[in-house]
């Protein structure tokens, strides 16, 4: 990949000329699995080798980790390959065992970060380390919760930090595994520009056929990294067998993906208005979701006429919604005319919908 934009300190000592490359398995499962996939990264633009050792799970009974032992494997992963290690920490307990084990990257995983009290624990035991410490977000779209664990740890004098953006969980289903949310994420990386961003296409997506896609997305809005979930046997992975991909495939992909940024001035306008277009796609698509959603209400409110023979038009109810739109409309600064063909294309694709409802 080519070079990214200038990054904070501690990315900047890496003297990377590509984004930073976070990658191995969901989880270590045997020491041969752990060494088979990192020799495989070995000559790639991987930095970091990733495993998770303690696998917080949504319901127990599922595989949860092999804990310590496992450790001991990205030692090995780091005397044989050069690779620098990474993994998740939850408590007191996985920050001081990580530590004794020189691991060089810890995360602290969205489910912690809903915590204060996990994340000061985690805080207080990490204070004043050099260690690299990445914050995923919270499960829930939050952001001050988001923050509120990046400021913990910054008040435990802990220098090298950022953030890891994998997406939020919906009780509404949705393509992704969890929905993407970039706005906050933009929101985010306006807020604080020098926080170094990761994104984590594996859990966004939950799904390996669409990697590639939020991996450009998230270069696009001008993220610092990424964090790729990698098994050389993805289909029969331990856990997230779904959404890892092949160290082979990881490596096509960092070909391919492209970084649309250059030193000129010419190209740095290039560079802000491919983001500012990138940051455009996100909102299209958020329209596109909305919308559906719309119709699909507008299906129920069909169905409902239909049984109690009731016409589809009611006059009085969409003069009301349109004085209201053109009233909140001024609010963002859009022009009535605006929001009169906006909302007649709407109500006319609702009135279809109702239609066909009425028809069938």
């Amino acid at each position: 990949m080519e070079n990214s934009k200038e990054l904070s300190t501690w990315l900047d000592d890496l003297k990377l000329e590509h984004p930073l490359v976070i990658a191995g398995p969901c989880s270590a499962e045997t020491e041969e699995q752990v060494l088979k996939i990192a020799h495989e990264l070995k000559d790639s633009d991987v930095s970091y080798f990733r495993a998770g050792i303690w696998k917080p799970r949504t319901r127990p009974g599922n595989f949860e980790g092999v804990g310590a032992l496992g450790l001991k494997w990205l030692q090995k992963v780091k005397a044989e390959t050069g690779l620098k290690t990474a993994t998740e920490v939850a408590n007191r307990a996985h920050v001081e065992l990580a530590l004794e084990h020189d691991i060089d990257l810890l995360w602290i995983g969205a489910r912690s970060t809903v915590s204060p009290f996990i994340v000061q624990e985690i805080a207080d035991a990490l204070e004043g380390t050099d260690k690299i410490v990445l914050i995923k977000n919270p499960v829930n779209p939050d952001l001050a919760l988001w923050l509120g664990a990046v400021e913990r740890l910054s008040s435990a004098n802990i220098k090298n930090l950022g953030v890891i953006h994998r997406g939020f969980s919906t009780y509404e289903k949705s393509k992704y595994r969890n929905n993407p949310e970039w706005q906050l994420a933009i929101e985010l990386q306006t807020r604080f520009p020098d926080l170094p961003l990761i994104n984590d296409p594996s859990h966004i997506t939950g799904r390996r056929d669409m990697v590639f896609d939020v991996c450009q997305t998230a270069l696009d809005l001008n993220f610092d990294g990424l964090m790729i979930e990698t098994h050389y046997d993805p289909d029969n992975a331990w856990s997230d067998a779904a959404q890892q991909i092949t160290p082979k495939t990881l490596i096509q992909y960092t070909k391919d993906l492209k970084i649309r940024k250059e030193s000129t001035t010419e190209a740095d306008y290039t560079s802000e208005l491919q983001n500012l277009r990138a940051q455009i796609d996100v909102a299209d698509n958020q329209l596109l979701d909305t919308l559906g959603k719309r119709m699909k209400v507008a299906e129920a409110i069909g169905a409902l006429k239909k049984e109690k023979n009731v016409a589809v038009l009611q006059s009085k109810r969409w003069n009301e919604i349109l004085g209201k739109m053109v009233l909140e409309g001024e609010q963002h600064n859009l022009s009535e005319e605006f929001i009169l063909k906006l909302f007649k294309a709407i109500h006319q694709e609702s009135i279809n919908h109702q239609k066909q409802i009425l028809k069938s």
